[in-house]
């Protein structure tokens, strides 16, 4: 919040360097306003105008001369006035001589309606002539305009009013801050020539801020992005899962609203929450298609980092169907998603907002970053979970409050295979869950998973991201190495057990903990403060 310094005087009178005021100057004669001339299409002084006939310029120049010399006279009358009063002090300072350095009248430069400064007496008995200061009919001329200039506004405010000319109507805090909202696709927008202008004006009132409080004095802050008329938001697990109660919404228009958690899915970072009392002009957003994402694409980041609500910013996408692990919650559950990754600048408390294309469409939702330190910031490396994967998880806790997840049933590490005189990293299997969708498909151990449907798998973590991103029931294929042959394997992928207690090795099933890390040896895509933390567990080693 920003101040201004207060400017007020603390007494006007020390305004005025003269706080002694003397009698005032006795008032002038009624003047006349000046002479008009008649009206003429062409403006004679202002070209490219043709020059006025010579009739009208003989008009215009004797109005002049009859101003000027009604403006000498004024001067005459006023300097006969300021003569017969000094005369007249003069007289009775001859007959009182106590009356002698009383002031007797306003200086004649003086402007009308200022307290008058004494003026001394002339050098010998008769005032002399002098040059007539200018001032005041130029501040009088100034006057007058001013008046006429309030004259022709009130003129016009009468005219553009309606009844008796009041300009008061009605008003209501329910429609401060709306504009009409643009549809989405904008039209004039493309990924070829991107107008974001257009596209944030078309989606700036579906992205939401979000205000979370957990009951200890702390709380965190988000973004989200309203997905139907009634008042349904989507954000990021992460920003709403310590809630102690409702939690705060702020449309783009700054209207509040308290909302409630519908469902929370630690598994994918997502949750549902929900506006009560919906008002009925949301603009919910539209939903794309992740799966046609490329590299290079413009992109739009909107949310609330750092509590600065509305925030845009831009950039491309840096890559898609990047494996990205981050910390879960009190479950110790770790999120892994083959996220959307992009250069446009992210920071805490964007986490839930929503990144759109080029067209106004969403295809994501921003969820993390990687960065060097806790106080670095965003680097240029955010990670946002494809928006086809919102709606699988989204639609489902909107509609029961809990989410369902495919399940392979293998315990996984990183490595690589060989075949076909071609080396690859790949995610290869450890053990298997009994009666698992794995199992089933007769996969074995050291199996090494290279690709699913064709995407290469580029470890564990990936192959996890992959299984994660389909929906339970989905059919796919394993690209596998086995005893140095590259063999195929169906596989249909079943609902995770969500409420079994598993072994370490099989933890969710797809992923040993252990290679729950990048290459680096750096967990991939944690906020700053989980990163810190992260470093602080190590020992302070990268």
């Amino acid at each position: 919040m920003t101040t201004t310094p207060e400017n007020g005087a603390n007494d006007a009178a020390d305004q005025n360097p003269q706080t002694h005021p003397t009698q005032p100057l006795p008032p002038l004669g009624a003047t006349q306003p000046l002479p008009t001339t008649p009206a003429h299409p062409t403006n004679p002084f202002t070209p490219p105008h043709p020059a006025a006939p010579a009739d009208q310029r003989a008009a215009y120049e004797a109005a002049q001369r009859a101003a000027a010399a009604q403006q000498q006279a004024h001067m005459d009358q006023f300097e006969a006035v300021r003569r017969a009063q000094w005369e007249a002090a003069q007289r009775a300072s001859a007959q009182d001589p106590a009356t002698a350095q009383q002031p007797a009248a306003a200086y004649a430069g003086q402007p009308v309606g200022y307290p008058a400064q004494p003026a001394p007496a002339p050098q010998g008995g008769v005032p002399t002539q002098r040059r007539r200061n200018l001032w005041l009919p130029v501040t009088s001329a100034a006057a007058a305009a001013a008046i006429v200039a309030a004259v022709a506004t009130a003129g016009l405010t009468h005219a553009l009013s309606d009844g008796d000319g009041s300009v008061d109507r009605p008003a209501s805090l329910a429609t401060i801050g709306q504009t009409s909202n643009d549809t989405v696709p904008v039209a004039e927008s493309t990924s070829d020539d991107p107008n974001w202008e257009a596209v944030a004006k078309a989606v700036q009132q579906s992205v939401v801020a979000i205000q979370v409080s957990d009951g200890n004095g702390g709380g965190a802050q988000g973004s989200g992005v309203i997905i139907d008329d009634e008042g349904h938001i989507v954000t990021n697990n992460h920003v709403v899962a310590g809630a102690d109660g409702d939690v705060q919404v702020t449309l783009t228009d700054g209207r509040l609203f308290d909302a409630t958690v519908v469902g929370l899915d630690p598994t994918t970072d997502l949750a549902v929450i929900k506006l009560k009392d919906a008002p009925d002009d949301l603009k919910p957003s539209a939903l794309g298609d992740s799966s046609k994402v490329i590299v290079g694409q413009p992109v739009m980041a909107v949310g609330n980092p750092l509590g600065l609500a509305n925030t845009v910013t831009t950039g491309i996408v840096s890559a898609i169907d990047r494996p990205v692990s981050t910390a879960g919650d009190a479950s110790n559950e770790a999120t892994v998603t083959n996220a959307i990754q992009i250069d446009a600048a992210v920071n805490p408390g964007n986490s839930g907002g929503p990144l759109f294309d080029a067209t106004g469409k969403v295809i994501g939702i921003n969820s993390s970053i990687a960065t060097l330190s806790s106080e670095s910031g965003s680097i240029g490396l955010g990670f946002a979970i494809p928006v086809d994967l919102v709606k699988n998880i989204a639609s489902q806790l909107v509609e029961d409050g809990t989410a369902e997840h495919a399940f392979l049933g293998v315990g996984l590490s990183d490595g690589t295979a060989t075949a076909d005189g071609v080396t690859r990293r790949g995610a290869v299997v450890e053990n298997i869950t009994e009666g698992s969708p794995a199992a089933k498909a007769k996969l074995q151990a050291k199996d090494a998973i290279v690709a699913i449907d064709g995407k290469a798998v580029g470890g564990a973590e990936s192959l996890t991201a992959y299984v994660r991103s389909l929906a339970s029931g989905e059919k796919s294929t394993l690209t596998v190495v086995r005893d140095g042959k590259t063999v195929e394997v169906d596989v249909t992928l079943a609902v995770r057990p969500e409420n079994v207690q598993q072994a370490p090795q099989e933890q969710q099933g797809e992923q040993a903990p252990e290679d729950q890390q990048g290459g680096s040896g750096i967990p991939d895509g944690m906020t700053p403060e989980q990163l810190w933390e992260w470093f602080q567990q190590q020992g302070g080693q990268g």
